[in-house]
């Protein structure tokens, strides 16, 4: 099934609006928990859509598991939160441990997703790792609080471009898909 129209606007406008808030350095004027309270909230919003919109929901089902799990390659940005620390500009504690963390759930996403298995074992394959990618995000969300109370100077790459896109679009799809890769795998079992 094609992506919805509507649904694609709505992407498209909500990536503009990211770069926008990368782009006009809108983060850097918001007090560090703002920033996490921004992120949770686009996710919730795109939660709340995704269970009350019916057109969406129907839209997602159709779709390949596999499709959702490929959005996590782009974890790969794993690599450049490294660069940045050996660069001074992202602290250790976030950039190595969210950085391998990340690089580890991309690779392993790409794993069930390429590998041959049968269905049975692709569902539990995409179970693990679904777990192992939620919690990886968790800490490393956890983390750039927890960092940027004490210091919000270090987590100012992530207020500006490139990175401005991982509060205000990328994680928020991340976490999202998580959780509605959860509820799709719970809605399998229980129809089986």
């Amino acid at each position: 099934m094609p992506t919805p129209l509507p649904i694609r606007i709505a992407i498209w406008l909500w990536l503009i609006a990211a770069l926008a808030a990368g782009n006009y350095l809108w983060l850097q004027r918001l007090p560090m928990p703002a920033v996490q309270g921004l992120l949770f909230a686009l996710t919730a919003l795109v939660l709340l859509v995704y269970f009350k919109t019916t057109a969406l929901r129907a839209w997602l089902s159709s779709l390949d598991l596999r499709a959702l799990v490929l959005l996590h390659v782009t974890r790969f940005v794993g690599i450049y939160f490294l660069l940045l620390y050996q660069r001074g500009e992202l602290p250790y504690a976030f950039a190595v441990p969210g950085g391998w963390g990340d690089i580890t759930v991309a690779t392993l996403a790409l794993l069930v997703c390429v590998v041959p298995m049968a269905e049975a074992t692709r569902r539990r394959a995409i179970t693990i790792w679904n777990v192992i990618g939620f919690v990886d995000m968790m800490m490393v969300v956890v983390t750039a609080a927890r960092l940027g109370f004490t210091d919000a100077s270090q987590m100012r790459a992530l207020t500006y471009l490139p990175l401005s896109l991982l509060p205000t679009f990328l994680v928020p799809l991340i976490i999202a898909t998580h959780i509605i890769i959860y509820s799709r795998l719970r809605r399998t079992v229980a129809q089986a």
